[in-house]
């Protein structure tokens, strides 16, 4: 896309995890590697072109709505965990408590990245950043399992550190040190907003 800028920014993957069994719960499994496909994550329970829209959607559409899945992958970055851990007082948060697919290094602020920018991996697979991924309560639930009464105060501790959701755009597979080149778009601020 030519309004896109190849950034000088190169982040690294530093985890891959999947679940199959979205009735499992919220935590997930850790692999080498994964299979991007136009639906996704081969395997994963968030996999799909479609859902059926829910809570974070309600000013749009009433739930249950067919829309399309921007939310294919929830993506975190280790400083990020890093920090919100210590903002809770806990040694250390682990990224299959927070339900992550893909877990990044390198790459400051990685929950400001804008959205449409593009996370290219050496294989060439690519995933579009749809936007910033919310803390919710659900993880604050499972932080409790691990340390109890640090995890409710999650999602505030969490807000603006919490990641992003992607879709894919370009199919490929991914691993553990694959590095991550970002092609970002132009940044402006909407006036009439």
């Amino acid at each position: 896309m030519a309004v896109l800028e190849k950034s000088k920014l190169v982040g690294r993957v530093t985890a891959l995890l999947s679940s199959p069994d979205r009735e499992a719960g919220l935590e997930k499994a850790h692999v080498n590697r994964m299979d991007l496909v136009f639906d996704g994550i081969v395997g994963d329970c968030h996999a799909g072109r479609g859902y059926e829209s829910d809570s974070r959607m309600l000013a749009q559409y009433k739930r249950g709505t067919p829309v399309a899945n921007t939310r294919q992958v929830s993506i975190l970055s280790v400083e990020q965990l890093r920090e919100v851990a210590g903002l809770l007082g806990i040694p250390e948060l682990k990224p299959e408590w927070v339900g992550a697919n893909l877990v990044t290094s390198g790459i400051p602020d990685l929950t400001f990245l804008p959205p449409s920018t593009r996370m290219m991996f050496s294989s060439g697979a690519t995933l579009v950043v749809d936007g910033e991924n919310a803390p919710c309560r659900y993880v604050g639930d499972v932080i409790e399992k691990h340390h109890p009464d640090q995890g409710m105060a999650f999602p505030k501790l969490a807000r603006n550190k919490r990641g992003l959701v992607a879709w894919v755009e370009r199919e490929g597979r991914i691993a553990v040190g694959d590095d991550i080149v970002l092609h970002i778009p132009p940044q402006r601020i909407y006036a009439h907003a």
